[in-house]
């Protein structure tokens, strides 16, 4: 029997975006779609139910639905109006919940009335599922943001309300750190009051995340090894006890790649268009990232590229305090990201002090990214900690060796080369240390210089990964819905 699938996210890419959340959602549910059994196991196309922001852009083919009200979260709220733009996205119905006294903002996130924000969104969006009159099977939800979905099924069943009792929840958490804490003067944004027997509530307030993992039916994070971490103090930010506690209801899925956006054989940004077995283009591609940064193109010691959001979780901090080293020994360093000026401030002074050495592009840059991705001979992530991570796979898939910390999704997607001889695909050190990390970064140097028979099969072996999502991802996804709605018909 076919099921039905609605998605609720804060973010979608491209039309809402600040980080991975928004490219898994949209993948996810383009790939659902090309499924070769999404006809006969899965009503699509899904439907995504996105907030209208002030900066989402609307097509002129949108269409426009008739306005519904309802009842605002807020205790003592006055009802709200809320309109509904439909949008055809590539393999999807994209549903915009328009409240402009919501989501008429500047920004996404970091309002003080983020709880009622976000409460009113996932009220709406049920509503309109009600007006479509349509049963939904799984309600896949996203992070604390949605978490509200869970507090509305529990106003519901005491209302004694049929229309959700057989829909199965899904929660895939993204982000550990972000609970969506809703301090006790703000509960009333909930429409709760405070006493109120939920599993995330204590005398100060209520954690809409953990709230959302004691309701959900079935809870997955985007990695195994993630999830695996997350069961621990170390990693949990606070919920591996309540994860811990749902069993084998929570796992991990591997997020998958756009293989189609991200393809040295198609991209036009990059200088030469090359693929596995011609890889000759890459060097042009390297010629090209070193010329636009002011480097020596003639130079052939190692060019290590790193992308990111300058934060403590990142470990750019580590590639600051080893730079010394690896300049020492010759290798080049390009850098692009922006975020904590702490972190910032030494790639500065490094680019200053060695012009010709390391490059700081501090911006966000997709074009640059591209040609860093490209024009590398390695890759880094040295992260402290990585739910999944999608930079090491655009890097293998552009033949470019990562050099990642052994954590979470770094570990689940990257061999180390020296361990495993024959089938690595990159270089993994375990200790988050600057020294840890210069020493992987030169046994890739190593290969490099001394072995090129050796660098050129790890090259071709990293461009033969296949992180797609319609070969990996979407399948577990498919079948983890097919779970989670028998669970609630049982």
């Amino acid at each position: 029997m076919a099921i039905r699938i609605v998605m609720l996210a804060a973010e979608c890419e491209p039309w809402a975006k600040t980080g991975g959340l928004a490219d898994v959602v949209d993948a996810l549910a383009r790939s659902l779609g090309r499924l070769p059994d999404a006809g006969a196991g899965l009503a699509t196309p899904v439907d995504v139910f996105l907030p209208r922001y002030r900066s989402v852009p609307v097509p002129a083919s949108a269409e426009q639905e008739p306005p519904l009200w309802i009842e605002n979260p807020a205790i003592g709220g006055e009802p709200l109006e809320v309109h509904v733009v439909n949008v055809e996205a590539d393999g999807y119905w994209l549903r915009l919940i328009d409240v402009p006294s919501a989501f008429d903002r500047d920004a996404f996130y970091d309002h003080p009335d983020d709880p009622w924000r976000f409460a009113v969104f996932c009220r709406a969006a049920l509503a309109v599922m009600r007006r479509d009159e349509l049963a939904i099977d799984v309600l896949h939800i996203h992070d604390w943001h949605t978490g509200p979905v869970l507090l509305e099924r529990v106003r519901m069943d005491a209302a004694g309300d049929p229309f959700f009792a057989r829909t199965a929840v899904m929660l895939t958490l993204h982000n550990l750190a972000y609970h969506g804490w809703v301090p006790l003067p703000q509960l009333f944004q909930l429409g709760v009051t405070a006493g109120t027997a939920l599993a995330g509530a204590n005398p100060d307030g209520l954690d809409l995340l953990l709230t959302a993992i004691d309701g959900a039916d079935l809870i997955n994070t985007v990695s195994p090894g993630f999830a695996a971490e997350a069961l621990t103090p170390a990693f949990g930010m606070g919920l591996d006890h309540a994860l811990a506690g749902k069993g084998d209801r929570f796992f991990g899925i591997l997020n998958g790649l756009d293989t189609g956006l991200w393809n040295p054989a198609t991209d036009t940004l990059i200088a030469t268009q090359y693929e596995r077995d011609a890889i000759v283009g890459k060097a042009a591609c390297r010629a090209d990232l070193l010329t636009r940064v002011g480097f020596d193109p003639a130079d052939d010691g190692l060019v290590a590229g790193m992308i990111g959001r300058m934060d403590p979780q990142k470990g750019f901090d580590l590639l600051a305090d080893g730079a010394a080293d690896l300049l020492a020994a010759g290798v080049r360093i390009v850098v692009q990201g922006s975020g904590h000026a702490s972190l910032a401030d030494p790639f500065r002074a490094l680019a200053a002090a060695n012009p010709g050495r390391v490059a700081l592009i501090e911006r966000f840059d997709r074009e640059m990214a591209r040609r860093i991705y490209a024009g590398s001979d390695v890759f880094l992530m040295p992260s402290r900690f990585e739910p999944c991570g999608q930079g090491q796979m655009i890097a293998l898939r552009y033949g470019t060796p990562p050099v990642v910390r052994r954590t979470g999704g770094l570990a689940d997607s990257v061999v180390d080369a020296d361990a495993y001889q024959g089938s690595g695909t990159g270089f993994v050190f375990d200790e988050a240390s600057p020294a840890a990390l210069v020493a992987s970064v030169l046994r890739a140097a190593r290969m490099r210089a001394h072995a090129p028979a050796a660098w050129g099969a790890l090259l071709r072996r990293s461009m033969s990964q296949d992180f797609g999502w319609d070969t990996g991802s979407a399948p577990q996804y498919l079948a983890a819905y097919r779970r989670a709605a028998g669970l609630r018909r049982t």
